[in-house]
């Protein structure tokens, strides 16, 4: 197929952020109490981790967003379609809404989220309209199904899933229902036990695995487990021992590699590791989307590899590693770098 080399790789829709996220607290703060930090990091957030952490490993990334039209949109959109190569024919800029920012004070493994934002005035499924034909697409499914996953899946795009915390603690089975249309499905155990009323990760695999074809668990520290019923193969990778300086998008790292992996039609226990390692690498930056190690980061790491057993368990990856990884990555800035704005206002005599 010619039209091929033109389709989208990964296609992506959801709200974006900018992340304003403050690291090395040494404790959780407490009110009335003001902590000073050594550690700080900004850029895009939210959908945009998917965005970067799928195009800095050479895949052609359609997103399909809202920015604000104000500084923090343009900064995320400059960022992301001038410095990362994301499609963004499919976004839009609103006016007079605000982007949501989000500041993140991470702590330990965890981290404590306080977000300014409203609904963006442009819902998925007005963004997407009859969405392109992608090769895959990467989703957060949500109780309500989106109209656009259905015609996207009918496409024969291959629907990527994961899921969020359910704040009712209802974990509604109902939800399991959209994974017919998705190729696989990728939760955390918490929420896997939960939606699948299993007590562990290996169990909620074993019910997950009969209703899609690739379900995949991730398990935090204890590394993830998987399931490929097309190639009859189970999987089962430790995580990498890291210290963790911010978490913040981990599991869209750890997506976005696994897509990248699984379009190259490599074996799922290399699938899992390079996930895992991808998002090992990701913590030990500040922010989410530029925390993302793309290719360069990936070689880096295993050109500096000295452990023996790493190299062993990693060793497909000489052969996996692409000749040319591109220019080093770029890490969350600790302040945002003055730039042409490239939203000018529309009516100047609104500035006072």
């Amino acid at each position: 197929m010619s039209e091929d080399h033109d389709r989208p790789d990964v296609l992506l829709t959801g709200l974006l952020f900018y992340d304003l996220v403050l690291t090395g607290l040494g404790k959780p703060p407490t009110p009335g109490e003001e902590i000073w930090t050594a550690g700080m990091g900004c850029g895009p957030g939210g959908i945009a981790n998917l965005a970067v952490a799928a195009s800095r490993f050479g895949l052609r990334t359609s997103l399909a967003t809202v920015f604000g039209d104000d500084f923090y949109g343009a900064y995320c959109h400059e960022v992301l379609a001038g410095q990362e190569g994301v499609d963004l024919s499919l976004s839009r800029v609103a006016d007079g809404w605000p982007t949501p920012v989000t500041v993140s004070l991470a702590h330990g493994q965890d981290r404590a989220l306080v977000t300014h934002g409203q609904e963006p005035p442009y819902s998925q499924d007005a963004l997407m309209g009859d969405p392109p034909e992608a090769r895959t697409a990467l989703v957060h499914i949500e109780a309500e199904p989106r109209a656009w996953l259905a015609k996207a899946a009918a496409n024969g795009t291959q629907i990527y899933a994961d899921v969020g915390w359910d704040p009712t603690q209802q974990w509604s089975s109902d939800l399991l229902d959209q994974l017919s249309l998705c190729h696989a499905f990728l939760p955390n155990e918490t929420e896997a036990m939960a939606y699948t009323r299993t007590d562990s990760a290996v169990a909620a695999l074993g019910t997950l695995s009969e209703l899609v074809p690739v379900a995949v668990v991730t398990r935090g520290g204890d590394g993830a487990v998987a399931v490929d019923q097309h190639t009859g193969e189970y999987a089962e990778v430790p995580a990498l021992d890291v210290d963790v300086l911010d978490a913040t998008g981990a599991g869209d790292v750890f997506g976005a590699s696994f897509v990248t992996a699984s379009l190259a039609g490599w074996p799922l226990a290399e699938r899992l590791r390079f996930a895992v390692l991808s998002a090992g690498l990701s913590v030990q930056q500040h922010g989410g989307a530029l925390a993302a190690p793309g290719w360069y980061g990936v070689d880096r790491w295993w050109r500096s590899l000295t452990d023996p057993d790493l190299k062993r368990a990693y060793g497909f990856l000489a052969d996996r590693l692409p000749t040319d990884v591109g220019p080093p990555v770029r890490h969350a800035p600790v302040t945002p770098p003055a730039r042409h704005d490239p939203f000018p206002p529309r009516d100047t005599a609104r500035q006072h």
